[in-house]
C-alpha cells in the first residue's frame, strides 16, 4: 500500500473516529470532507456537505456564522459560537493551513457539540434565580413574620393594602377593614396581628352577626356568678377580658347591638371592664380591629349606630378592594386553593387553560370566599384530571364560540398555511399561554407536558419575552 493512500486511511479514520465534528475545505471554502456525525449537528448529511461552499452554508443557517469563512478572511485561529438549524450550541474552532508561499489550502474546522452544556448551565441559572428569589421571600417573611396564609398579594391593589398594613401594625390605633364579604378582611385583621407587637398573645375573633342579641352583652363583657338563670355558677370571663394585651376583632361591628356599642365606647375610653351583675371593673389592654361590608357613615346618619363609636373606631380604614377589581390574583389564588384541596383529598387535578381564562373574565360577587369554596367543588365533582370549564357553574357553550386558540383548520387552509407553519401557530399560542399562566419555565414544561429545556429554547426560537405576558 502506498504511503498516500495510508495517509487517506488513517486521515479517514480520525475523522471518524472523533467525538467532535471535523468539517475540512480547500482555501476557497469548499467543503472536502465532513464527519459522519454532520447529520445530528448541522443537521445535513456528510455527503451533501462535500463541494457546497461555506458562504453558501452559512446563507441556508447551516453554519451560523461560519467559522471557516471567518479563517480566510483573518488569516488564523477562530473560535466561535454556532447556533444551527438543529437547534445545536457549537463550539466551533478553524485552523489555517498555509502552504511554503504563505497562501491557505486547508482550513480544518472542530466542532463540539455544547447543547447539553448549555441546558445544564441554562437551568443552573435559572435554579439560582429561583433559589434567590425563594431565599429573599424566606428572608422577607421572617423579618416582618406575618405567617400569612392563602393570601394572595400580586395586584397592585393588594400590595397597597398590605403596605398600609405593614406601616400601622406596630402601632396600637384601631383599625376598621372595610369591603365586601368574602375580600378576606378576617386574613388581612390576622395578619396586622401577626405584624403587631402584641403577636404573641391571643388574638380573639367575635362575629358580631352570629351571636344572638340576648346573649351578646353577657358574651363580650362576661358574667359574675348567679346573674341570671342557668348562667355558670363561677361566672365567666367575656370576650373582651380574654383579649387582654393582645387583640380583639370585631368582625361585621355593624352588627352590633346599640346598647352594646354603649359600653363598648365605654370600655374603650376607659380600658376598663365589668362582667355583667358584677360591681367591680378590671383593667384591660388590648387592640381593636374591626371589619364590616357595610357603610358605617350611612348607618351613623340612620341612627342605627353610634357616631361617637364610629369616630372612635374609625382612626384608620383599610380598604378591601372586591376581587373583580384585582383581575391579576384570580389565577394565583385558583391554583393555590386547587393544591390545597388536591392535596386534602389525595388527587392531582389540573386547570385547563380555557378554565383559567373563564375563572378570571368572571365578576365574582363572593369574591375569594366565593373562588374557594368552587375550586374546592370541582376538585372533588370533575369527572376528569382536567378541570375544563363546561365543569364551572357560570359557562354556557353557547356563549364560547370557537376562537383562533382552538385553531381553525380551515382558515389556516384559506391562509394557504404550511403544517409546518400550522404547527408553529400552535406552538406559539400554547408557549403564549404558559407564559400568561406561570413564572417559571418549569411550571410551563409541567403545564405543556415538555422538558424544561425545550421551553427555554422554544421561548426564545419565537422571541416569546415572559416578562410581558
Amino acid at each position: 500500500m502506498e504511503k498516500l493512500e495510508m495517509l487517506e486511511l488513517e486521515l479517514n479514520a480520525l475523522v471518524r473516529a472523533s467525538k467532535d465534528n471535523i468539517v475540512i475545505t480547500d482555501g476557497k471554502g469548499i467543503v472536502l470532507r465532513a464527519s459522519p456525525n454532520s447529520n445530528g449537528i448541522y443537521g445535513m448529511d456528510p455527503l451533501s456537505l462535500i463541494g457546497k461552499s461555506v458562504t453558501e452554508l452559512e446563507a441556508e443557517n447551516v453554519f451560523s456564522p461560519s467559522v471557516t469563512k471567518r479563517v480566510l478572511e483573518e488569516r488564523k485561529e477562530v473560535q466561535v459560537m454556532q447556533y444551527t438549524a438543529t437547534e445545536r450550541s457549537v463550539m466551533a474552532t478553524g485552523i489555517p493551513v498555509f502552504d511554503e508561499a504563505g497562501e491557505i489550502i486547508r482550513v480544518i474546522s472542530f466542532s463540539h457539540d455544547l447543547t447539553e452544556l448549555q441546558h445544564l448551565k441554562e437551568d443552573y441559572e435559572e435554579l439560582r434565580t429561583t433559589m434567590e428569589r425563594y431565599q429573599s421571600e424566606i428572608q422577607e417573611l421572617r423579618e416582618k413574620e406575618h405567617g400569612l396564609e392563602n393570601m394572595v398579594i400580586q395586584s397592585k391593589s393588594i400590595q397597597r393594602v398590605w403596605q398600609l398594613i405593614q406601616r400601622v401594625a406596630k402601632s396600637d390605633a384601631s383599625v376598621v377593614f372595610l369591603g365586601e364579604s368574602g375580600v378576606g378582611k378576617t386574613i388581612f385583621a390576622r395578619a396586622l396581628h401577626k405584624g403587631s407587637q402584641r403577636e404573641k398573645e391571643t388574638f380573639i375573633e367575635v362575629n358580631c352577626g352570629a351571636i344572638p342579641e340576648s346573649l351578646f352583652e353577657s358574651e363580650m363583657f362576661g358574667y359574675e356568678a348567679g346573674s341570671f338563670t342557668g348562667a355558670n355558677q363561677k361566672g365567666k370571663p367575656g370576650l373582651i377580658e380574654l383579649a387582654d394585651k393582645g387583640t380583639l376583632f370585631l368582625d361585621e361591628i355593624g352588627e352590633l347591638p346599640l346598647p352594646v356599642q354603649a359600653k363598648l365606647l365605654k370600655v374603650l375610653q376607659e380600658k376598663e371592664v365589668t362582667r355583667v351583675g358584677g360591681i367591680k371593673s378590671k383593667t384591660i389592654d388590648f387592640r381593636l380591629i374591626a371589619s364590616t361590608n357595610q357603610d358605617l357613615e350611612e348607618m351613623v346618619k340612620q341612627g342605627k349606630f353610634r357616631q361617637d363609636l364610629y369616630y372612635r373606631l374609625n382612626v384608620i380604614s383599610i380598604t378591601i378592594p372586591p376581587l373583580r377589581e384585582r383581575k391579576e390574583d384570580v389565577a394565583m389564588l385558583a391554583h393555590y386553593y386547587l393544591q390545597k384541596f388536591n392535596e386534602k383529598n389525595a388527587m392531582s387535578k389540573f386547570f385547563h387553560a380555557a378554565t383559567i381564562e373563564e375563572l378570571v373574565a368572571y365578576d365574582w360577587p363572593g369574591n375569594v370566599r366565593e373562588l374557594q369554596n368552587m375550586v374546592e367543588r370541582l376538585v372533588i365533582t370533575a369527572e376528569t384530571k382536567t378541570i375544563y370549564p363546561d365543569s364551572l357553574p357560570f359557562y354556557t357553550q353557547q356563549e364560547h364560540q370557537p376562537d383562533m386558540d382552538s385553531l381553525h383548520i380551515a382558515e389556516l387552509e384559506e391562509r394557504g398555511s404550511t403544517l409546518r407553519e400550522a404547527l408553529e401557530e400552535v406552538e406559539i399560542r400554547w408557549l403564549k399561554r404558559a407564559v400568561r399562566q406561570f413564572k417559571t419555565t418549569y411550571e410551563m414544561a409541567e403545564y405543556l407536558g415538555v422538558n424544561q429545556s425545550n421551553v427555554v429554547r422554544k421561548l426564545k426560537k419565537y422571541g416569546i419575552n415572559a416578562k410581558k405576558h
